[in-house]
């Protein structure tokens, strides 16, 4: 029987439509723009000048603090402007904007090197590199690596799960990286086993990408702890506490951490990206990204420069749709809409979704009829209805006690609302509020 969490959950249309494309490589951008805040913690600092030289993977904004990341220049150049523009979040965050030199480009070509195997660093040299390059979670959260590994002494943990779900409909970013570096990935698993003294490996997959379940499967045949688990297609089934729930039974705490159970969970694509820095001392400075929408001419997978203008991605794809509504910097359920297709894509980018006027429009909010469909399908066993209605009337304390900030935001409730209320869009608000209340009080 395949493996699920057993509370709430849907099952959206996949409309997987990218993954039989292969990865491909999207041309150099002519400027990238670079935003010093692309991790959850503290923005890291700049230390780049305006009209300076900088080369491709040089540090250009260093980490703010222990919960931040280093930024590295995705491209060689010179920079242009240090300045404010709006970002994905659809608000202006510090930038920094690089002018490509499109003659020195030689190296961190990765992408097509030979696979490298032998792990050759300490346990400590590991950790540092995993610090020094900037990883960050690549499943969207993009909370610093090197925190999330940096495990304290009274913390025992016997499991390292691989996060290769990708239960967003629509992305296909992490399953193509499953098919074409499988090998790499199993390498990174390694290394983190090593570092880390864990011998107890799971790596979780949808059941609908069952090409990558059979990759993985041959490549650890001869291998006894590395363990590879098909999993009940149900969203969000790749949330971190739904997956540790599916694949060991164990129930993270209301206000906890995987750690707090024993448990890592890192994405296949942070496992590649802490493979390339380790093995090839490669920063994190690009990735891939799906490209896609049902009316987009050549949906695609790309691999990306960190900072490239989404406007780039969506001409390599034959540009947009005349009846285009909606740009979404993710998926269709946890992503958000973007301003203009000048925004760069950052290291939490997993994809850019098209949507056109027919499918973009909401159906007019009704009353709620009470029928209980929203708390069927939450996953953190929440009353969305209440919290949205605690919300519209300002009652933000009410709303934190009736845990509003335990949720995941996995938008299960707004999906199978019969009324089509916004319960997701109040929730984010609530909970954007407490947050800014209990920083003003600190």
């Amino acid at each position: 029987m395949l493996k699920t969490f057993p509370k709430g959950g849907i099952h959206p249309h996949e409309n997987k439509i990218t993954s039989a494309k292969a990865i491909k490589k999207l041309p150099l951008p002519k400027t990238v723009y670079v935003p010093i805040s692309q991790h959850i913690g503290i923005p890291s600092e700049i230390i780049v000048e305006r009209k300076e030289k900088v080369s491709i993977g040089q540090v250009i904004a260093k980490s703010g603090g222990y919960v931040s990341s280093n930024i590295h220049s995705p491209v060689a150049g010179t920079v242009t402007k240090l300045d404010k523009l709006i970002d994905s979040s659809g608000y202006k965050k510090q930038c920094i904007v690089i002018r490509t030199d499109f003659k020195d480009q030689s190296n961190f070509e990765i992408i097509d090197t030979p696979l490298q195997t032998e792990i050759k660093l300490s346990e400590t040299e590991i950790l540092q590199h995993i610090t020094d390059y900037g990883i960050v979670g690549l499943g969207g959260a993009t909370f610093p690596s090197h925190v999330k590994l940096n495990i304290k002494k009274d913390k025992i943990i016997d499991y390292l799960i691989i996060n290769g779900v990708e239960c967003e409909p629509y992305l296909t970013a992490d399953h193509r990286l499953m098919l074409e570096k499988a090998e790499e990935i199993i390498v990174g698993i390694e290394i983190l086993m090593f570092a880390l003294h864990i011998d107890k490996i799971i790596i979780g997959i949808e059941n609908n990408k069952k090409n990558a379940i059979d990759n993985f499967k041959k490549l650890t045949t001869n291998n006894n702890k590395i363990k590879v688990a098909a999993l009940k297609i149900k969203y969000p089934q790749g949330s971190e506490k739904q997956l540790v729930k599916s694949l060991l039974k164990r129930e993270v705490p209301k206000n906890g951490l995987p750690l707090d159970v024993g448990v890592i969970v890192h994405n296949v694509g942070t496992i590649f990206a802490i493979y390339e820095a380790v093995q090839y001392n490669k920063p994190l400075i690009e990735r891939v990204v799906t490209v896609t929408g049902k009316k987009v001419k050549n949906p695609s997978n790309f691999w990306v420069k960190i900072g490239t203008p989404v406007k780039d991605l969506i001409d390599e794809v034959g540009g947009l749709p005349e009846d285009t509504r909606k740009i979404i910097n993710g998926g269709p359920m946890m992503g958000k809409a973007i301003k203009n297709t000048d925004v760069p894509i950052t290291k939490g980018t997993s994809g850019i979704l098209v949507i056109s006027e027919d499918e973009a429009e909401r159906k007019r909010s009704k009353n709620c009829i009470r029928c209980g469909q929203c708390v069927f399908v939450c996953p953190m066993g929440l009353e969305p209805h209440l919290l949205m209605n605690l919300t519209e009337k300002r009652m933000y304390e009410k709303a934190f006690n009736e845990d509003i900030m335990t949720c995941i935001e996995c938008g299960s409730c707004s999906y199978v609302c019969p009324s089509h209320r916004p319960l997701l869009d109040y929730i984010r608000f609530g909970k954007s509020i407490i947050k800014k209340l209990e920083t003003d009080k600190n």
